[in-house]
């Protein structure tokens, strides 16, 4: 059978599928899509011998009848279901190590989950240079935003009209004349 430390190994990658996209997940049970996701990011389902449907079937064999996820020990189990049909040349044993190899060490990927749209329209859009009106006074030439005062008329309690030229300078002028 397997080492410990490939068992530990599988273990580790039990663990960081099941908690993969649950925040609230313990990390001891995996659900029935972070059991598609193993198969699929582990290159299990081959696209010949095995598809997503037989990975469905063999999850919901290896559950509890009114669970809806699977612990370690169903999860082997699966593994075991899975391995001599994905490896048919090989004897039973030789199978669950193969299919135990594609497991141990792996990780949920990411790749290409999220993509940032690089379109002509968005870049059009998103141009601050080209925007014109009450729009344009929400950013500086380098198109930064302005944050609120690009936003909102933010008012000055100076006493002086909005676009009186001589603000501040009464001061100055009843000073100079005493």
């Amino acid at each position: 059978m397997a080492e410990s430390s490939d068992v530990d190994q599988l273990l580790t990658a039990f663990k960081k599928f099941a908690v993969h996209g649950d925040t609230k997940a313990s990390g001891n049970e995996l659900n029935g899509k972070n059991w598609n996701k193993l198969c699929k990011d582990c290159k299990i389902t081959d696209g010949k011998n095995i598809c997503s449907t037989d990975v469905d079937i063999v999850f919901s064999k290896v559950k509890q009848k009114t669970s809806r996820i699977i612990t370690y020990e169903e999860f082997r189990r699966a593994l075991e279901e899975l391995a001599p049909k994905r490896f048919k040349g090989q004897s039973k044993e030789e199978a669950l190590q193969s299919m135990c190899s594609l497991v141990e060490g792996r990780e949920p990927s990411n790749v290409g989950v999220t993509k940032v749209a690089k379109t002509a329209a968005v870049d059009r859009l998103t141009d601050t240079s080209r925007y014109t009106g009450s729009h344009k006074e929400r950013f500086t030439e380098s198109g930064q935003g302005k944050g609120r005062e690009g936003r909102e008329e933010i008012v000055e309690n100076t006493g002086y009209v909005g676009a009186y030229r001589n603000a501040g300078t009464y001061d100055a002028k009843v000073k100079a004349e005493k």
